[in-house]
């Protein structure tokens, strides 16, 4: 048995020596290639699960949130170690070597970017985090403004680093972008004009996502609000791109900040409505107003106003807390019902146009027989 497992040993022995050397690099880099790759998710896992678990005593789902922005970039850097340990199982030079560890570096300089740029997003943890701190209610439209502001700092600074680390000549590029920067104006003052003027739609607030505006060129709901224009979304399902140079020199109606929304008409009754029933139904029509939750009570008319053509106009004018337009109308319908109640209640009648003809003399009907 012991002479039979040396056979086998110096048959493989004397196998790999007849297999080139290369052959043997390539073989050992894709074994480590591929242990990296494979197991990538089960490396980040366990990092995250050990992190997490050293951190949650203290800021448990803070540090979460956090892990979570880094997960995706945590399992290419597992994808690239691979890589970059595969390729040190070839004899390299010195300055290849050195060539590789800055791709490595400048790559990992990439992932850690990528994962502060998820962290940079309007809706990460960070910015939560950040407003609880400063004990600020930022809003939505500058919540977005500040992200996008974030991401491209965090851009340059990735850039500039990355640029540094291959011996290149910042300070030059710097310079060479100043005296670019008049002549790029020039050419560019349209699109600077509109990034002025998202600046002041930002600071001034005349309205923010999903407002009802309506100014001289558009009318809808306003739906993003970028650094170069506005999408408003019309009532007829249109989308509109409006630069924020046009809006910032536009009177702009805003109908969502009001505090309230107001319905008048006039209720016409029949003129055969006894006079003790006309002024029961302005009562309950009052009340019932006044007791409703959705109607503002600054302001209740309930006013018999004329006398028609065709009948008694009651005047109503009041006011709904609400200003969303399918919420008003919930309201609006709401109140009609029950006002259709309190005039069967009371057997009043609606009254419709209709005339009465008189004749001064009878109608008489004469008939004829055909021969």
């Amino acid at each position: 048995m012991a002479n039979s497992i040396q056979l086998m040993l110096n048959s493989l022995a004397r196998f790999i020596n007849t297999v080139p050397a290369m052959v043997m690099h390539i073989l050992l880099a894709i074994i480590v290639f591929s242990f990296f790759w494979l197991l990538r998710n089960v490396f980040t896992e366990v990092i995250l699960k050990l992190i997490l678990k050293i951190f949650s005593k203290t800021h448990g789902h803070f540090i979460k949130k956090i892990l979570s922005a880094f997960k995706k970039p945590l399992r290419f850097f597992f994808v690239f170690l691979g890589l970059y340990l595969a390729l040190y199982c070839f004899p390299l030079q010195l300055e290849q070597q050195l060539l590789i560890s800055k791709l490595f570096r400048s790559i990992l300089i990439f992932l850690i970017t990528w994962g502060l740029y998820n962290l940079s997003d309007v809706n990460s943890i960070l910015f939560k985090k950040l407003q609880e701190k400063a004990n600020i209610e930022v809003d939505k439209v500058l919540a977005s403004f500040l992200s996008k502001f974030l991401k491209v700092i965090l851009v340059l600074i990735a850039f500039t680093i990355i640029a540094q680390e291959w011996n290149y000549d910042i300070n030059g590029l710097i310079a060479g972008l100043g005296l670019g920067g008049l002549a790029l104006a020039l050419a560019a003052k349209d699109s600077l004009a509109n990034i002025f003027g998202g600046i002041v739609i930002i600071l001034d607030k005349p309205f923010t996502l999903g407002d009802w505006v309506s100014t001289n060129s558009v009318e809808g709901t306003v739906e993003e609000i970028g650094f170069r224009s506005t999408k408003i979304r019309t009532f007829a399902q249109a989308l509109v791109t409006v630069p924020n140079s046009t809006l910032a020199n536009e009177a702009i109606t805003n109908w969502s900040k009001r505090g309230k929304r107001r319905i008048d008409f006039e209720l016409r009754v029949t003129y055969n409505t006894p006079k003790e029933k006309l002024a029961k139904c302005i009562t309950r029509i009052e009340e019932m107003l006044k007791q409703h939750p959705d109607i503002h009570q600054e302001t209740i008319l309930v006013k018999f106003d004329n006398f028609g053509e065709n009948g008694f106009h009651i005047f109503l004018y009041f006011f709904t807390i609400t200003t969303v337009w399918g919420e008003f109308l919930q309201v609006k319908e709401d109140v009609n019902f029950k006002i259709l109640q309190i005039l069967e209640e009371e057997g009043v009648s609606v009254a419709f146009p209709s005339r009465d003809l008189y004749f001064q003399t009878a109608l008489t009907t004469k008939s004829a027989s055909l021969d």
